[in-house]
C-alpha cells in the first residue's frame, strides 16, 4: 500500500511537472506571436530613443509594486529553472542579465549623486523591475566617482545585423551613491545578483586604480553585507571600449594581477574577471593563468568589441550581439583551453552573441558554466532568456 501510494505520488509529480512545461510552451508560443507582432513598429524606432524609453519605463515599474509581482509571476510561469553553479554562486538559471542595462544615472559630482538619493529619486532604474522579470542580474558597471556619461546620441541598433552599439562611456552614479541608493532598499533586492566595477578611465597608476576598485567595493560592502542582502559576487570589468580610455591596458598581465588582487582581498564573496574580444593570441591563456592564482573565480568572456561609431566622430563604441559573436566566441575557446590544459579553478561565463539557444548550447559545449545577454533582450524582448531555455 505504501509502495502503491509512492508510486502515485511519483506519477503525480510527474504530472505536475509535465503540466507545467507544457504551460510555459503555450506562454511563450504566445509571446513569439505578440512580440512579433510588437517588433514592426520597435524596429523602427532609433536605438538610443528605445533605451531612454525603457529606462524611463523601469523607473516607473520600480515603484509599482503590483507590476512587480505581476513580472515574478510571468518569470515563474516562462522562466525555466536548471540550478547551476558558477564561480562559486548559485543560480536558478544558466542566464544571467549582463551589466549596462541596470547601472544608474549619470551624474557630473558625487554630491550631485548623493542628493539625488537624499530627494528619493530612483537613480538605479530596472533594480527591481528587472531582476523580477529576468532573475540573477550584473548590476553596474559602476566606477568609484560619478561619472555623467557621453553626451548626445551614444546608443545605435543595426537591425539587419543584430547588433547594438553604444558609447554611454560608463555613465553611472558612482559608487557612494548607488551604495547608498540600493542600501537603503536592501530588503526589496533580489536574492541573488552580483555588481560590475571598473577602473576609473585615465587612470595610469596600477596603485591608485586599484586602491580606487577597493574602496569602491568596500562602499558597497559596508552599505549592504550587514543587511543579508549583499551581491552574490562582483565583476571587474577590465574592457571598457566606449570610453577614451584604452581598454586593453587594463587587460596587461601586471595590471590584471593587481586590480583584480586588490578586489578579491576587499570583499568576501567571488569574484569574476570581464575581459575583452581581440586579444592577442597566447593572451587569453596568459590572463587565465594570473586570474586564477589571485584568487578569481570566474571569467566572463567577453565585453564589447571597439568599433567606429555610426555618428561619424571617429571616436570609438562598443558592439554587441551578432557581430561580437564570433570574437567572444573565440575568446572562450582560448580561456576553456587554458583552464583544461592547467588545470586551472577557474569558471567560464560566455557574453556575446547569446541570441537563441543554438548560441547558449554552443557556449556550454565549448566551455562555458553560464552566459550573460544584453542585446537578445533588444531583439528578442524582455522574455529574451526565457526563450534561451526554451
Amino acid at each position: 500500500m505504501t509502495a502503491s501510494g509512492g508510486a502515485r505520488g511519483g506519477l503525480g509529480a510527474r504530472g505536475g511537472l509535465g503540466a507545467r512545461r507544457l504551460a510555459r510552451a503555450a506562454l511563450l508560443a504566445w509571446y513569439r506571436v505578440a512580440w512579433a507582432v510588437a517588433r514592426v513598429p520597435v524596429s523602427r524606432v532609433s536605438g538610443q530613443t528605445l533605451h531612454d524609453a525603457l529606462v524611463s519605463g523601469l523607473r516607473h515599474a520600480d515603484d509599482d509594486a503590483a507590476l512587480v509581482r505581476l513580472l515574478a509571476i510571468v518569470a515563474r510561469r516562462t522562466m525555466p529553472r536548471h540550478r547551476t553553479t558558477i564561480g562559486g554562486v548559485t543560480l536558478r538559471s544558466p542566464v544571467i542579465v549582463a551589466a549596462g542595462l541596470v547601472k544608474g544615472d549619470g551624474h557630473a559630482d558625487e554630491d550631485a549623486a548623493l542628493a539625488a538619493v537624499r530627494a528619493g529619486r530612483d537613480i538605479v532604474p530596472g533594480w527591481r523591475a528587472v531582476p523580477a522579470l529576468l532573475g540573477a542580474v550584473e548590476l553596474g558597471s559602476y566606477t568609484r566617482w560619478p561619472r555623467p556619461g557621453n553626451p548626445g546620441t551614444v546608443i545605435w541598433r543595426d537591425e539587419p545585423g543584430r547588433s547594438t552599439q553604444n558609447r554611454v562611456g560608463l555613465r553611472n552614479p558612482g559608487a557612494r551613491a548607488a551604495a547608498a541608493f540600493l542600501g537603503a532598499r536592501a530588503a526589496r533586492l533580489p536574492r541573488t545578483y552580483g555588481l560590475n566595477l571598473a577602473v576609473t578611465p585615465g587612470l595610469e597608476e596600477d596603485a591608485q586604480a586599484a586602491a580606487e576598485i577597493a574602496e569602491a567595493a568596500g562602499l558597497f560592502e559596508s552599505a549592504l553585507r550587514l543587511t543579508g542582502h549583499g551581491p552574490a559576487w562582483y565583476t571587474l570589468n577590465l574592457s571598457c571600449p566606449n570610453t577614451d580610455d584604452d581598454p586593453a591596458a587594463h587587460q596587461a598581465e601586471s595590471r590584471a594581477r593587481t586590480l583584480a588582487g586588490a578586489l578579491v582581498a576587499a570583499v568576501p564573496v567571488p569574484v569574476w574577471v570581464k575581459v575583452g574580444p581581440g586579444l592577442p593570441t597566447g593572451h587569453y591563456a596568459i590572463l587565465a593563468e594570473t586570474l586564477s592564482s589571485v584568487g578569481v573565480r570566474a571569467v566572463v568572456a567577453t565585453n564589447t568589441i571597439g568599433r567606429p561609431a555610426p555618428d561619424g566622430s571617429g571616436r570609438e563604441a562598443g558592439v554587441g550581439g551578432a557581430t561580437l559573436r564570433p570574437y567572444a566566441a573565440a575568446a572562450l575557446r582560448e580561456l576553456s583551453g587554458a583552464v583544461k590544459a592547467r588545470g586551472l579553478d577557474l569558471d567560464l561565463v560566455a557574453c556575446g552573441g547569446i541570441m537563441a539557444r543554438e548560441d547558449l548550447d554552443v557556449a556550454l559545449a565549448s566551455g562555458a558554466k553560464a552566459v550573460m545577454v544584453y542585446s537578445a533582450l533588444v531583439f528578442r524582448g524582455p522574455l529574451a532568456p526565457a526563450l534561451l531555455g526554451a
